[in-house]
């Protein structure tokens, strides 16, 4: 509930942080979080830093409108389905994360965008559609991180 309220008070596009949060880890830290989750999930550290650098900037303490909490912006019931107690400790943020990025990559069958597509807008959504929603933020979502991919 406390992410809600600070959602729509401080929104991760708009500058979003809760207010003293450290705004970013240290590279080495964040480093050694993201190839320990990628190993430990068989994800590519590269997608990982993407979907980092596109959600939050690095920022542990990064709020969205949409009540998305921590380094990589899980909602509330996605912390809790992937057991992330404290969505802003960067270690159970990212390994929360990339547990369900992996999930996603096995549910579209490596397909990776779809698979942020969904990490975007929902799987529902994109099951719905077959593919990716015709929704502009989502578009300009999965073709920021395949960008930064190549």
């Amino acid at each position: 509930m406390l992410a809600l309220v600070l959602g729509s008070l401080f929104g991760c596009s708009q500058g979003g942080y809760l207010p003293g949060g450290p705004h970013a880890l240290p590279a080495g830290q964040l480093s050694a979080l993201v190839n320990t989750a990628a190993r430990a999930y068989g994800v590519k550290p590269s997608l990982v830093y993407a979907v980092i650098d596109t959600e939050s900037h690095g920022d542990p303490a990064a709020i969205s409108r949409a009540g998305a909490v921590g380094i990589m912006q899980l909602m509330p019931g996605t912390s809790s389905m992937y057991g992330v107690g404290n969505p802003f400790d960067a270690q159970a943020n990212i390994g929360g994360g990339v547990h369900y990025l992996h999930d996603l990559l096995h549910r579209y069958h490596g397909n990776v965008a779809y698979a942020l597509a969904a990490y975007n807008a929902g799987p529902g959504l994109v099951d719905a559609v077959h593919g990716i929603p015709a929704i502009p933020e989502t578009r300009s979502y999965v073709a920021r991180i395949t960008a930064a991919l190549r």
